[in-house]
């Protein structure tokens, strides 16, 4: 029997990066300004991890959509493979050449294309889609807070995240 309501518990998890990085930068401040000495020296590095943390666990609570939607998301050795009701494949994370999210259909999905191959759509409902974040992160260039406020905004038409080499053409000399 659980005293904590589904909703809630719900909410903690999502949140639980934060959680536990204030729960580690209060250990730190504690041990700072409490017996000092070495216990002292060691509160600054713990500190500034659990701060280091709560950033992080701050960007993860925003990507996170829950769970319960259509398909699975798995990810492994670099490779993203989404098994969805009707449709599936694998992308490899190092060969992909452009990530957007596709907020047009019910649920929004993310739309990865690497060449030779169709476009791998994903909802971001998905079970395990919150591990893309950690997928996406190692894209070169990427703007995780650009990714994040594009997932959270309501866009109404697809939008480009992230392009490996953009396909629009350089700006072109009139003469």
């Amino acid at each position: 029997m659980s005293f904590v309501r589904p909703e809630a518990s719900a909410a903690l998890w999502r949140w639980r990066e934060v959680l536990t990085g204030a729960a580690i930068t209060l250990l730190g401040i504690s041990w700072i300004i409490g017996p000092g000495g070495l216990l002292g020296l060691v509160g600054w590095p713990v500190l500034l991890g659990g701060v280091a943390l709560a950033v992080i666990g701050v960007q993860r609570a925003r990507f996170r959509k829950g769970g319960g939607g259509p398909g699975v998301v798995l990810i492994d050795e670099g490779e993203v493979t989404y098994l969805g009701p009707l449709t599936g494949g694998v992308i490899a994370i190092d060969n992909m050449q452009r990530l957007t999210l596709d907020p047009t259909g019910s649920p929004a999905h993310w739309v990865l294309e690497q060449p030779g191959h169709p476009p791998l759509m994903v909802p971001v409902n998905a079970e395990g889609a919150d591990g893309l974040f950690d997928a996406f992160a190692i894209l070169p260039g990427l703007r995780t807070e650009r990714m994040l406020a594009e997932l959270n905004g309501g866009a109404v038409h697809p939008v480009v995240i992230w392009e490996r080499q953009s396909t629009r053409p350089s700006l072109a000399r009139l003469h």
